[in-house]
């Protein structure tokens, strides 16, 4: 039996297949911007970028929890 994958990692291949980019490169433009609050850097990955709210609210969770180190 294979184990399904849940959180973070199941949006790693829809993300990089819709929009062309590897996980790391969506996670170095967040880490390198200048904004700091959740939503501002969802707003911009989704005006500047393309990316639907979910996959942008994802990736900022995601990217922001392990620079918090939770």
């Amino acid at each position: 039996m294979t184990d399904t994958v849940k959180g973070p990692a199941s949006y790693s291949p829809p993300i990089e297949k819709k929009y062309g980019r590897p996980i790391a490169e969506w996670r170095e433009l967040i880490r390198s911007s200048p904004l700091t609050r959740h939503m501002e850097l969802v707003s911009w990955h989704r005006t500047e970028h393309g990316l639907g709210h979910g996959h942008a609210n994802a990736l900022v969770a995601h990217t922001l929890a392990e620079a918090d180190g939770t």
